[in-house]
C-alpha cells in the first residue's frame, strides 16, 4: 500500500521546526525514525497534511548521562542508547529493555522518543519512563516544559503532546545506592510485541533488606501500570519475600484485555509470573552492587 499524499518538510534547525509545527497545528506529523508512522501511512491509518522530518536536526542526536540520569535526545537511536556504556552505567533499566525492542534492524533506525511518544501500551519504553518517574520535555514556539511520565501517557497511542509541540528528548532518572533494575517479557516470536512483559526496579536499605520494590506492566492496559509492591515484599531480604503474594498482588492490579495473541486470563497469569522474575533479578543486582 501507499500513503496518502502529504507535504514534505525537513528543517535543519530546531527553531524552524517548532515554528513550522506552531503554523501547521494538528496538521502536522513528525517524522524521526519512521518504524511506527511509516506503517501507519503506508496503512492509511495516519494521514497527515504535512510531514515534518526532524533528522537533519543534528542537536537532537544526543545521550547525555549524568550521575542524576540519563537524557536521551528525539534522534537517538534504539541501538545508539542500548550500546552507550555511560548510559548502562547510570541506568541499566535503558539497555535490558532495550534489548526487548523489536529486531536490530528496526533498533538501528527507531529512536527512544519516538517509541514514548508512540504510546503503545504493550511497547518497552513507555513502561521503563513510568517505572522510573522520568519525563518527557516537548518544545514548542511558546519554549519548553517538561510533563512527568504518569501525566504524559494518556491511553493507548494517546498522549499529552499537543499540536504545534515537538518531543524533543526524555528523562530517565538514576536510582539510589543499592538498586537494581530487570527487564522480562514473553512474545509468541522474538521480536513481537510482548503478550506480556515487566520492568522492575529494587532499592535495598544499608542491611539489605528490601526498602523500595516496584514494576511497570507491559500489555495489560491503556497506558503502563505501575504497581508499588514494597509493602507485600515486606522488609526483610529478598530470600523472605513470599513471591506467590507478590504475584497474587500485581495480579489484582491489572486488567489486561483478550486479543487474538492472548486470552486476558493467560496475560494476567503471565504478568505474575514475570514480576516475580523481574523482581528477583533487581534484587538479586542491587545486592551485587553493595559488593
Amino acid at each position: 500500500m501507499k500513503p496518502p499524499a502529504f507535504r514534505y518538510h525537513d528543517p535543519a534547525e530546531l527553531g524552524e521546526a517548532v515554528d513550522l509545527l506552531a503554523r501547521l497545528g494538528p496538521d502536522g506529523k513528525v517524522l524521526a525514525g519512521g518504524q511506527s508512522l511509516i506503517p501507519l501511512l503506508n496503512m492509511r491509518l495516519a494521514a497527515p497534511a504535512h510531514l515534518v522530518d526532524i533528522n537533519r536536526i543534528t542537536e537532537l542526536n544526543t545521550i547525555t548521562a549524568e550521575p542524576g540520569g540519563v537524557r536521551v535526545g528525539a534522534l537517538a537511536r534504539h541501538r545508539a542508547v542500548e550500546r552507550s556504556a555511560e548510559a548502562r552505567a547510570v541506568q541499566p533499566l535503558l539497555a535490558q529493555a532495550l534489548h526487548h525492542v523489536a529486531h536490530p534492524v528496526i533498533r538501528n533506525r527507531g529512536t527512544v522518543v519516538g517509541s514514548i511518544v508512540h504510546a503503545d501500551p504493550s511497547a518497552e519504553m513507555p513502561a521503563v519512563l513510568a517505572l522510573l518517574g522520568g519525563s518527557v520535555r516537548l518544545a514548542s514556539s511558546r519554549g519548553e516544559r517538561d510533563v512527568p511520565a504518569a501525566e504524559f501517557f494518556v491511553g493507548p497511542l494517546e498522549t499529552a503532546l499537543q499540536p504545534g509541540e515537538l518531543a524533543v528528548s526524555a528523562f530517565f532518572p538514576a536510582l539510589p545506592e543499592r538498586s537494581g533494575t530487570a527487564f522480562c517479557e514473553v512474545s509468541r516470536r522474538h521480536g513481537d510485541y510482548a503478550m506480556a512483559g515487566v520492568a522492575a526496579a529494587v532499592t535495598l536499605d544499608e542491611d539489605l533488606r528490601i526498602r523500595s520494590a516496584r514494576v511497570a506492566c507491559v500489555s495489560v492496559g491503556p497506558v503502563p501500570v505501575v504497581i508499588d509492591v514494597t509493602a507485600v515484599c515486606g522488609a526483610g531480604p529478598a530470600s523472605s519475600v513470599d513471591w506467590d503474594a507478590v504475584a497474587d498482588a500485581v495480579r489484582e492490579r491489572i486488567d489486561p484485555e483478550a486479543d487474538i495473541h492472548a486470552t486476558a486470563e493467560y496475560r494476567r497469569h503471565l504478568t505474575g509470573v514475570l514480576a516475580v522474575r523481574a523482581l528477583r533479578s533487581a534484587a538479586d543486582a542491587a545486592g551485587e552492587s553493595e559488593e
